[in-house]
């Protein structure tokens, strides 16, 4: 079962990203693109969780954070 999240939650999650990881959301999108080449959401999300300590709340966030910034560099 997914849960979404309101454009709210998901920009209060992000800004505690720093607070809670001790790493910048900055940090955490360039460990996700520097990462491995995997295609799917939830893989990226399971990639995070096995490869550092968050939340799986935390790891959604950041990934659909990088989401949007890349469409957003696409388009803009």
């Amino acid at each position: 079962m997914s849960v979404e999240f309101s454009e709210q939650t998901h920009r209060n999650m992000i800004d505690r990203i720093p607070q809670t990881t001790g790493r910048e959301i900055s940090d955490w999108l360039r460990t996700v693109d520097e990462g491995p080449s995997l295609l799917r959401f939830e893989e990226k999300v399971n990639w995070l969780l096995g490869a550092h300590e968050l939340s799986h709340g935390q790891a959604k966030a950041i990934v659909h954070e990088y989401g949007l910034r890349r469409a957003a560099r696409r388009f803009g």
